[in-house]
């Protein structure tokens, strides 16, 4: 068919050749369109007609809005496709309550009627939608596609019917990360009242409907998987693959036939999912463009040459947003979601924060699907337009693992239930299993702008061997024995009932009561009244009112790149009940603040101050700050210090500061150097020994790995006052 068409080597006056240019799926392969397009545009072929399935319809779709080949690799380049792909949110974007539950587990499943069940898929696609909709908002306004820039279409699959959808109109955004919704991948995408899957699964190669539109000739760009051998075969992805691909090759021994120009890129060192090689694919396709550059700019000399027109592209950093439209709300109140977008209208917001919003409704859980639409009113103001899709299950079941020096082995399972007793309420209960038995249960009722209402119950426990030394107070005499460690067993029940909100929207203020039971004893020495051989040094019920304030923009909370970061909080200890009858009204306070800045684009430091005193009673001493050890839960006032053991230094002052310095060597793998100083003892501030020296100091050079269960780390640590060093060892979410 090329050489029929491709017979006048000088256009005659009246002569326009129309050309349309098929774009098959492939993953990560479809890099290669991008490589294709700009030896197209080299060539000078005019296109006028796009057809694309999956990423032949994202490539596709953004070329038609007027993207330049060069403009989409330098997009593409720019993109983190693990964090597009797996739907990883900001962390900056999440409240304070998700930014807890989302860095304690790492496998979260559906658990309807307490029976285990498997997501629609691994990502809702919710980051590529943000990202399509950002780069398409210069034809937001656009509802045929054939009004495009260049007229375009793409292939969807209808999952009800199994048959072919051609996209043609509608929103372009929702159209094509549609086409794009790989099966076991993505979740399928809801328009109106159809959902549909990946195009491919129908017609990755939509060749007859391009000639359709009218192109007299037709450039194809295929990159579709060949079949694999048994070896190759190493996932249950692999396999679905493999399966689609029986039928989608044997229609390309047809379509190819009826393809004029056709361009196979030598893709087959890649798979669907090989984004972190993106160069090589995108340089594979221009290779194979490359082959056919003369027949190219033979039919370029056939076509009225014509300037892709200028477009304009959304400029704006800002939009002035007049009004809000909510759409499929069932469940969960306007209110709700427009705290969690962060969104109060008439306002002006940057695109920054409106993208922050969308990813914190998204953090919820609770929308399987938030589809939306900038739309410009005629006063130049903006209309936003949220049509949701509220996801049907309630009931999670998540797991977790951690081990650390000080709590040691843990296996964390949690269950999860929303809307229990209002459409804005969760509740969570932690079980943790291991060298240590814990629980945590929480009840949430998340009021967004409003005043949200917390109710909490917690029992932790560890056994620590501690030098004599620490608790020489509690023990009611001086140490004369050659005794230089007991071992002692730390019980902590706290229950609390809170109220808090944003202030601010970034800042979290807090107030509450709290009841903690506190029980320290030690079966190393001693009999107890009862004629146990132990000694009970604390078995308490302390009541007191507390207030907090927390301010948290870390990129990531374990390797942080940039952000700041503080936390506050005051108790005002009212009463107590138990073994402590010497007890008179305390408070504590205490602070810390942290600022992370990237050096360069692998290195990174974090400066750290903090602090706390307590005011009042001194005869209560088991709530006082105790230093030592790395990578356990914050549990009260015991603090991580490089350099010693975990609770090796105690008083009720403290001042401790930091500094660390991590470089990413490659993706997700550190090593860091850090360093840090602390004065502890009691009543620092009236003694004046706060500032006369530095009496703690110790160092630690450190490697950690993130992965999905949580962080794994191995540090060693060294105190030059000790002149002796220790190992750490940290695995998984701290919880």
């Amino acid at each position: 068919m090329v050489s029929n068409l491709l017979v006048a080597q000088y256009p005659s006056q009246d002569q326009d050749v129309k050309v349309g240019l098929v774009l098959s799926g492939g993953g990560a392969k479809g890099l290669a369109h991008i490589g294709a397009l700009e030896i197209l545009e080299e060539a000078g072929v005019r296109i006028d007609y796009i057809g694309g399935t999956s990423m032949g319809a994202i490539i596709g779709g953004l070329y038609a809005s007027g993207y330049s080949a060069k403009q989409l690799d330098s997009i593409f380049n720019e993109t983190d496709f693990t964090t597009l792909i797996q739907d990883d949110i900001p962390r900056s974007a999440k409240t304070f309550y998700e930014k807890d539950e989302s860095e304690k587990y790492a496998i979260t499943l559906p658990f309807d009627s307490f029976k285990i069940g498997f997501p629609s898929g691994l990502s809702k696609g919710q980051n590529v939608y943000n990202l399509i909709s950002r780069l398409t908002l210069h034809v937001s306004d656009v509802d045929d596609f054939s009004k495009l820039p260049i007229p375009f279409f793409c292939v969807a699959t209808n999952v009800e019917s199994g048959k072919e959808v051609i996209l043609n109109e509608g929103y372009l955004p929702r159209a094509i990360t549609a086409s794009g919704a790989l099966p076991s991948l993505f979740s399928p995408v809801a328009i109106n009242d159809t959902i549909y899957i990946d195009g491919g699964v129908v017609n990755n190669y939509p060749i007859d409907e391009v000639r359709a539109l009218g192109a007299d000739i037709v450039i194809g760009v295929d990159v579709q998987d060949s079949l694999k051998t048994r070896e190759s075969l190493e996932s249950a992805f692999d396999v679905l693959v493999q399966v689609n691909n029986y039928r989608t090759i044997e229609d390309m021994v047809e379509k190819r036939k009826r393809t004029d120009i056709y361009i196979n890129p030598n893709i087959k060192d890649f798979s669907v999912v090989s984004f972190d090689e993106g160069k090589k694919i995108i340089e594979s396709g221009r290779e194979e463009a490359r082959s056919v550059l003369d027949k190219l700019r033979s039919i370029a000399s056939q076509q009225k040459q014509v300037d892709r027109p200028d477009v304009d592209f959304f400029q704006k950093n800002k939009i002035y947003v007049s009004t809000v439209e909510i759409n499929g709300n069932e469940k969960y109140t306007r209110s709700y979601v427009l705290g969690k977008l962060k969104l109060k209208t008439p306002a002006e917001i940057s695109n920054k924060r409106f993208y922050e919003g969308v990813n914190n409704l998204s953090a919820t859980g609770n929308f399987q699907d938030i589809n939306y639409r900038l739309m410009q009113l005629e006063d130049g103001t903006y209309k936003i337009v949220f049509n949701l899709r509220e996801n049907d299950s309630q009931m999670t079941l998540r797991l977790g693992a951690h081990y650390d020096d000080l709590y040691r082995t843990a296996a964390l399972m949690n269950v999860t239930r929303k809307r229990v007793f209002t459409n804005n309420d969760i509740v969570s209960f932690d079980f943790v299993v291991g060298d240590n038995i814990r629980y945590d249960f929480n009840y949430y009722i998340d009021k967004g702008f409003y005043w949200s209402i917390g109710l909490r119950s917690r029992f932790l426990f560890f056994d620590k061997d501690i030098a004599v030394d620490l608790i020489s107070d509690e023990l009611g005499f001086s140490n004369q024995t050659q005794l230089n460690e007991i071992e002692l067993e730390y019980g902590d029940l706290t229950n609390q009932l809170y109220v808090e909100t944003l202030f601010r929207r970034n800042f979290l203020l807090g107030i509450g009561a709290e009841h903690k039971w506190l029980r320290l004893v030690s079966e190393t020495i001693g009999i107890d009244e009862d004629e146990n051989p132990r000694t009970v040094f604390e078995n308490t019920n302390y009541f007191s009112t507390y207030g907090y304030l927390r301010y948290d923009t870390f990129d990531n909370s374990f390797f942080p790149k940039s952000g700041i970061f503080f936390d506050g909080d005051f108790h005002l200890y009212l009463f107590a009940e138990g073994s402590n009858t010497d007890f008179d009204q305390f408070s504590i306070a205490r602070a810390k603040a942290a600022y992370a800045q990237s050096i360069t684009s692998k290195l990174s430091a974090v400066v750290a101050t903090q602090g706390g005193f307590t005011i009042g009673n001194d005869a209560t001493r088991t709530l006082d700050f105790f230093l030592g050890g790395y990578g356990y839960r914050k549990t009260n006032n015991i603090m991580p210090f490089f350099g010693y053991e975990a609770l090796s230094l105690r008083g009720n002052t403290y001042l401790k500061s930091s500094l660390t310095f991590d470089y990413e060597i490659f993706r997700n793998n550190h090593v860091n150097i850090a360093a840090n100083i602390a004065n502890i003892g009691d009543d620092l501030f009236e003694t004046g020994q706060w500032i006369d020296g530095i009496d703690y100091s110790g160092f630690a050079l450190g490697y950690g790995m993130e992965t999905f269960l949580g962080p794994l780390e191995l540090k060693y640590s060294y105190s030059p006052e000790r002149d002796e060093g220790e190992w750490f060892v940290t695995a998984g979410f701290r919880f």
